[in-house]
């Protein structure tokens, strides 16, 4: 077995699935200045949380420049980015931010990557974002040739690039995945697959399935599938509905993800009939003791990995740290 192949098989979703449960959940950082994140960071470190991820869009910190500092202030906790949205930067300028974070903290990086929104990248970017996935393939294309094997010769229809790589680092390239499709090549190009605000069922029926197909169709192991989950801890389910709502509805009247919604049963109207099921679906809400419990079942019935983004509902400081409470009991 070549060494990327060993690598690829640590990463796989049934490796993944054998660790202790506590190493398959995750914690979105949301902070909007960077001693923040560096102490929500440092704080769940020293709970016991494992992994903690960070999402980026426009005006939000740069996430990665934010884990080369998060480096020298920690010491094993691992750092995901879910995710970073791809048109802005060339790969290669990608790969060589993600190399010297790695640098700085060794095998702690997961690299999330994706297309992020047509609105957002052609209203405010000012960028055209023909063909989504086929450009996020050529992409992590680009990236796994020269983060993997220092040298890079790809002519596709995007990038045409042939040049060696200084910086060689087998970093886990992840993407974003709403639709089947995306679930697919995930399974086909990744080493995971990153959903945000996918219902349950969805992600068991529909993109666990693609994502092993993908893989098969590749012959590789099927990769793990990490799934967001936003939590409210609280037992009030007329507040924890409201926050929720306000978290979700941006969500409703984004062009790919009302898409997945309707897909997974769960249509908006226009008039946002349909929004209070869907909301429903997707929190995970209780005190303590119902979250944990909740959290287990949702990781006995399929899913490989949970990525947890808190809703605040009366007091956030409170709420997270009973999260990570949560958490590090796992």
């Amino acid at each position: 077995m070549s060494q990327e192949e060993n690598v690829r098989s640590i990463l796989a979703s049934s490796a993944i699935s054998q660790l202790p449960i506590r190493e398959r959940v995750g914690l979105v950082i949301q902070a909007t200045d960077v001693s923040t994140a560096i102490t929500r960071i440092r704080e769940a470190e020293q709970a016991g949380v494992q992994q903690v991820w960070m999402t980026q869009s426009v005006g939000m910190l740069d996430t990665l420049t934010l884990f080369a500092a998060v480096a020298g202030h920690t010491t094993r906790i691992r750092l995901g980015t879910s995710i970073v949205p791809i048109y802005p930067r060339h790969p290669l300028v990608m790969a060589l931010q993600a190399a010297t974070v790695d640098a700085l903290a060794p095998g702690r990086l997961r690299l999330g990557v994706g297309t992020s929104h047509r609105h957002v990248m052609e209203n405010v970017y000012g960028l055209s974002m023909p063909s989504p996935l086929a450009y996020l393939r050529e992409y992590v294309e680009v990236m796994r040739q020269g983060l993997w094997e220092g040298r890079v010769d790809h002519q596709g229809t995007f990038f045409k690039i042939a040049t060696s790589f200084p910086r060689q680092a087998q970093i886990p390239l992840l993407i974003s995945a709403l639709g089947e499709k995306a679930f697919h090549l995930a399974g086909e190009v990744a080493d995971g697959a990153i959903s945000w605000v996918c219902p349950v069922p969805y992600l068991l029926d529909t993109a666990l399935p693609a994502l092993r197909a993908g893989a098969q169709a590749q012959h590789r192991p099927a990769p793990p599938l990490v799934a967001h989950i936003p939590v409210a801890m609280s037992t009030d389910e007329a507040a924890v509905h409201a926050a929720a709502l306000r978290r979700v509805s941006f969500y409703t009247k984004a062009p790919f993800y009302a898409h997945m919604f309707a897909a997974a049963g769960f249509p908006v109207a226009a008039d946002g009939t349909g929004v209070a099921a869907l909301v429903k679906a997707l929190m995970v809400a209780g005190d303590q003791a119902q979250v944990e419990k909740r959290l287990r079942k949702l990781l006995a019935s399929g899913l490989d990995e949970l990525l947890l983004m808190l809703v605040p509902v009366a007091d956030e400081t409170s709420e997270r740290e009973q999260l990570i409470q949560v958490i590090s009991s796992l």
